[in-house]
């Protein structure tokens, strides 16, 4: 993984967690949804969403870039510079809402908020995807990201990367709302500060930071290209080594057959939970005068 996809991921995850978005997300999800399977279809259906609307930008975005590919040196500086505004405007709570940009965005939120069960979830997914104005300059980071690739195939790919971002944290949070507590949920939600004359939200100003440091890095490595691995060569070939001996037919019987020993295992104790609590239930009607 590059550096860019990582910053992609973590750009999702601190858009669900952008100070507008308040964990409305994942408070949705834990209420209506709930957890186990069923969570996991919804967000599946969420993801794929987002993928509707992000994928597409994206590789708009790549495409525009490709234009430019004879320019690097001026692509990366603009990129840079874009980056570091984008930044600054972040820390400072300063935010816009690039779904104004699309047509029928409106309209799309609305059929989300009336529709129910999974189409309701798709909608939100593509609804989500670029709404929001105080995670408008992290897509604006993302997107110019793409575009500087000059690809627009690993632009979409970069895109998609930041709905995962979104999409797997939102999945933990609501399977764990009821546990996180109210100290949890404030702790996620982040606070508020006063500097410089301005409130300023502590999740903006980790974002906006975050997002200042890629441009500086963008300029300094000429666009990634010099950044150095997130994980070594050495590991790499070490992993891919390892890899190939367990491509064999003895080791994926074996995968196969945990498989099904797991799924068996909690059938099993599903059925068994249930069965108590019929038994429960049979013995209080029982007690009844």
């Amino acid at each position: 993984m590059d550096i860019g996809l990582l910053a992609a991921f973590v750009g999702g995850t601190l858009a669900l967690l952008s100070p507008c978005a308040a964990l409305m997300l994942p408070a949705f999800f834990a209420s209506t949804v709930g957890s186990g399977p069923r969570l996991l279809a919804h967000g599946a259906v969420f993801y794929l969403g987002l993928l509707l609307v992000l994928v597409p930008v994206g590789t708009g975005a790549g495409a525009l870039g490709t234009l430019f590919v004879t320019h690097r040196q001026a692509i990366v500086l603009l990129a840079s510079v874009v980056l570091v505004v984008l930044g600054a405007a972040q820390a400072l709570g300063f935010g816009f809402d690039p779904s104004r940009l699309l047509p029928a965005s409106a309209d799309l939120h609305a059929r989300a908020a009336s529709r129910t069960g999974l189409a309701k979830t798709l909608l939100l997914g593509a609804a989500s995807g670029i709404a929001g104005f105080c995670a408008g300059p992290i897509l604006g980071a993302v997107l110019t990201l793409a575009a500087a690739r000059g690809d627009a195939l690993a632009a979409g790919v970069l895109l998609a990367v930041y709905g995962a971002g979104m999409v797997v944290p939102l999945l933990a949070i609501a399977a764990l709302w009821q546990r996180l507590g109210d100290r949890g949920r404030r702790w996620l939600r982040g606070r508020t500060v006063t500097a410089l004359g301005r409130e300023l939200h502590t999740t903006s100003l980790v974002t906006g930071v975050l997002i200042m440091a890629v441009g500086v890095l963008f300029w300094t490595t000429n666009g990634l290209v010099g950044a150095p691995a997130l994980v070594p060569v050495e590991a790499q070939a070490w992993l891919q080594e390892r890899a190939g001996g367990l491509a064999s037919p003895v080791v994926d019987a074996l995968v196969v057959l945990g498989g099904a020993a797991l799924v068996l295992l909690v059938w099993a104790g599903r059925r068994r939970v249930r069965g108590g609590d019929a038994q429960d239930a049979e013995d209080a009607r029982g007690a009844r005068p």
